[in-house]
Parts: C-alpha cells; sequence; structure tokens
C-alpha cells in the first residue's frame, strides 16, 4: 500500500521542465485593425442588404399571388342556361350575320353569303322583311348596329363597312376602318366595339372609325379566338363565338370573360323537329327598354326570346368541351 502511495504521490508531481510558455500575438496597427473593422462590418451590410431582399421578393410573391387569387375569385365566371320566352318566325333563307333591336316591335338584320348578302327591317312578331337593300354581289354582309339614325355595318374580308340611314336602307355610305377583317359590332351609345375574328375586342371612334384602344378577350389563362356577333348588353359585351352554341359575356374594359349563355338546347330542338339545314346559332339582339333578349342563327326559322337562369356552381366539363373553340 506504501508503495502505490509513493508512486501516485510521485506522478502528480510537477515537469522539472514545464513547457514554455506561448509568445502573445503582438498588437494590431491601428489602421490594419480599423481596416479589418470596416470590411466586418461591409460584409454584415451586403448580408442584411441581401437578406433584405429575399425578404422583399417574398412579400412580393405572396402580394402577386393573393392579387391573382382575388382578381380570379371576381373574375370568376357565371354560367347560364335558359327559358324560352316567345317564339317568332324567322326568314329561313337568312345567313343571320348581325342583328339589332330597332325598338316598336322591329329587328335589323344583316344577312350575309356572296350575291345575297342584305340590310333589312323585320317585324317582330311576324318574320316578314318591311323593307331592304340588296348588297353588290361582290360583298358578304356581316355585323350590324344601330347608333342613334344611322346603322353601321361591316364587311368580311375587308377593312370597309356601310352607313344606312335607318329610315331609308338605300342612303349609305362607305366607311374605312382599322380591324383585320369585319366580323361583328356593337354599340354603348357613344363608341363602337368590332370583332375580326381574332381574340380582340376593339374600341372604335363611330366619327374617325380609328382604334382608341383594344382589349383581348380570355377566360382566364386562355385566350378566346373567333369572337363574332356583337351585342352591348347592360355594360357588357356579349359576343357568338364562331362554331359553336355558346354566348360569352365580356369585360369591355379588359377583356375577361364574365359569363357563358349555354345555348345549345337551342340548336337541338330544331334538329329534332326536321330542321336539317340550320347553321350555327349566331345573332343577338337586346330591347333595352323592356329588358328583352332575342337569339337566332344562320338560316334558322325561328328567333327566340329567352330568359337567362343562373346555374348553380359549374356545369360538367371544360369550356373547351362546351364551347369547342378551333384553334
Amino acid at each position: 500500500m506504501a508503495v502505490r502511495s509513493r508512486r501516485r504521490a510521485k506522478s502528480t508531481r510537477p515537469s522539472s521542465d514545464p513547457s514554455p510558455p506561448m509568445a502573445s500575438s503582438p498588437p494590431l496597427h491601428p489602421k490594419v485593425a480599423a481596416a479589418s473593422a470596416a470590411r466586418h462590418r461591409s460584409s454584415w451590410r451586403r448580408g442584411l442588404s441581401f437578406l433584405f431582399v429575399l425578404i422583399s421578393l417574398a412579400v412580393l410573391l405572396l402580394i402577386n399571388l393573393a392579387w391573382r387569387l382575388t382578381a380570379f375569385d371576381f373574375y370568376s365566371p357565371r354560367f347560364y342556361s335558359f327559358e324560352i320566352v316567345n317564339e317568332f318566325p324567322h326568314d329561313p333563307g337568312a345567313f343571320t350575320q348581325g342583328l339589332v333591336y330597332g325598338g316598336n316591335d322591329t329587328l335589323f338584320e344583316s344577312t350575309g353569303l356572296y350575291k345575297k348578302s342584305s340590310v333589312r327591317q323585320v317585324l317582330l312578331q311576324t318574320g316578314k322583311v318591311q323593307s331592304s337593300y340588296e348588297m353588290d354581289g361582290s360583298l358578304f354582309g356581316e355585323g350590324l348596329t344601330l347608333l342613334g339614325e344611322r346603322l353601321f355595318q361591316v364587311t368580311w374580308l375587308t377593312n370597309f363597312g356601310f352607313i344606312y340611314d335607318r329610315y331609308n336602307l338605300r342612303e349609305h355610305w362607305k366607311f374605312v376602318h382599322q380591324m383585320h377583317d369585319g366580323w361583328g359590332l356593337a354599340t354603348d351609345g357613344k363608341i363602337l366595339f368590332g370583332s375580326d375574328g381574332s381574340s380582340t375586342l376593339y374600341h372604335i371612334d363611330p366619327l374617325t372609325f380609328k382604334v382608341t384602344r383594344n382589349v383581348t378577350v380570355r377566360y382566364g389563362d386562355l385566350e378566346i379566338p373567333y369572337v363574332n356577333e356583337l351585342e352591348y348588353v347592360s355594360g357588357e359585351v356579349w359576343a357568338n363565338i364562331w362554331q359553336t352554341d355558346c354566348i360569352a359575356r365580356i369585360s369591355q374594359k379588359d377583356g375577361m370573360v364574365l359569363g357563358w349563355i349555354l345555348l345549345h338546347e337551342l340548336r337541338e330542338r330544331l334538329l329534332r323537329s326536321g330542321h336539317q339545314d340550320i347553321d350555327v346559332l349566331n345573332g343577338i339582339a337586346w330591347d333595352e327598354g323592356k329588358n328583352r333578349l332575342f337569339v337566332t342563327g344562320k338560316l334558322w326559322p325561328k328567333l327566340y326570346e329567352i330568359r337567362l337562369r343562373p346555374m348553380r356552381g359549374r356545369p360538367k366539363g371544360s369550356i373547351e368541351d362546351l364551347c369547342p373553340i378551333r384553334t
């Protein structure tokens, strides 16, 4: 035990040759120390700036996402079915390209096809043509609208149209417009709205016929081409979409589609009744005084007064299926 104690005691004694103490670093020169501190502060500032940029970008992305969600909710289109209020006779030989209500249960209609195009005044109740002007055989009549006492009409595959005296259709004047083609026309009583078969809705000065602005017709992120016959209804521009049974309710301000009117049943109804020679839905007229909506189609034997009914939720199928748009 004593031996063990002595070894333990011996092992705890300090070394007779201790390691020499480490030499301390010499003090930095004041200028070097200041430069080092400045570099440290600059690096810290760069890191803080980078962090600020990242936070700012994140905030902007969140704001943009919130705006897009809000905009989508605001512009979330509604869908409409319809009920038939009245049926009226319609000339089955009329290739309807433009339709407008003229007051006192009369309509003005523009018909197409080469050597068959015309502008006519039609009695609503009977479908009888009260007066008409047969256009030159080289012209293909298109959209029509009524502004004041003048009818404005565009023609297909041209950049010109005609102005008619509503009381004497033989009195007419030619005008030149800036659209690529002539498809549809409508008016809010101040300006003209025009379409050329593309996805563009034109705002046109009715005195100079210059385009004052244009908007692209969109349904969400989908561009809607083949905007055809137009009608102005309660602050919106309503458009037949060529080769479909659908009417798009369009915001004149930004071109967003606010709603879809699904009219498939009208054409199917005519087909079931044996009218196999009919063409597509085309022709919208609005009686602002009595809130009456009229629709027809090319070579249709009927003109319908309809009342819209909002649909609950979305119909089955995408809009591309319901209103197949040719691309």
